[in-house]
């Protein structure tokens, strides 16, 4: 196993430990979800988190970032950020504010 993929398994795991966070999958990744939504996944050795619209990359201290992007004909996707093994020290605060997100943007899951 990959640098990488340990370090996402091991945030995974401590994830988990908050009620109804699960493993699963987002375009055929691994992924963490709660209430059946996806809040964060590992793909192509980087993390990426739905944080929202209104989160401030910059604000929060990344250097290294970019909007997810699989779509060749689409704009990439808002609230969305992919965040390198470069910047992996943040990987873990950005999944809490991941699931944080999600449960505010919605009932309580």
């Amino acid at each position: 196993m990959e640098k990488e993929q340990e370090l996402f398994a091991s945030i995974v795991k401590k994830m988990s430990r908050h009620k109804g966070v699960k493993v699963g999958r987002m375009m055929s990744a691994p992924g963490i979800t709660s209430g059946g939504k996806v809040f964060a996944f590992y793909w192509k050795k980087e993390m990426i988190f739905r944080l929202g619209k209104e989160f401030d990359a910059v604000a929060f201290g990344l250097k290294e970032w970019h909007l997810l992007n699989p779509f060749k004909e689409r704009p990439p996707m808002a609230g969305w950020f992919c965040v390198p093994y470069s910047e992996s020290r943040h990987w873990e605060e950005l999944a809490r504010r991941a699931l944080k997100a999600l449960r505010a943007s919605g009932p309580s899951v």
